[in-house]
């Protein structure tokens, strides 16, 4: 079960979060309220395609979007794309709105906006389910890159 490939990756990270569970949520405000956290510190994972069979992951405030135009510089490429559901889920091994860059089948590098701070609720592996851990630690622990990559939402 992808849920729990992603709690135990985090377990054996070693860092100290929280696992919340919860039911439908039809917005980013609603799955604030329902893991007790700020829209802003919802941090979204997104998979972007650098070529076949190669993905980043890319994390950014819940409040914010993603900026294509700043991750094309950063990355050095004229040419990213997002895959389409099944292509997520083939490169991570998770549905869409569950991906987590922990336990994700292949650990594909990690970029973090640099708004990514505090205390984050990520994805879980499944519908309902977060992770809540401090930014700091998901970003060490991942080896995440940290850059401005985002734009206000």
């Amino acid at each position: 079960m992808s849920e729990q490939r992603a709690i135990a990756a985090v377990a054996a990270s070693g860092i100290a979060y929280e696992v919340t569970r919860h039911g439908p949520v039809s917005s980013l405000v609603e799955a604030a309220a329902a893991r007790g956290v700020e829209p802003r510190q919802i941090v979204k994972t997104l998979v972007v395609r650098r070529a076949d069979d190669d993905f980043v992951l890319v994390l950014v405030p819940g409040d914010r979007t993603f900026s294509w135009p700043k991750l094309r510089a950063l990355l050095g490429t004229s040419r990213l794309s997002m895959p389409d559901p099944a292509g997520a889920q083939a490169a991570t091994g998770y549905e869409r709105g569950t991906i987590t860059p922990f336990g994700s089948t292949t650990a594909w590098p990690v970029i973090a906006d640099s708004l990514v701070t505090g205390r984050v609720s990520l994805g879980g592996g499944a519908h309902g389910v977060a992770i809540t851990a401090d930014a700091g630690d998901v970003i060490r622990v991942l080896d995440a890159r940290v850059a401005d990559i985002s734009d206000d939402g």
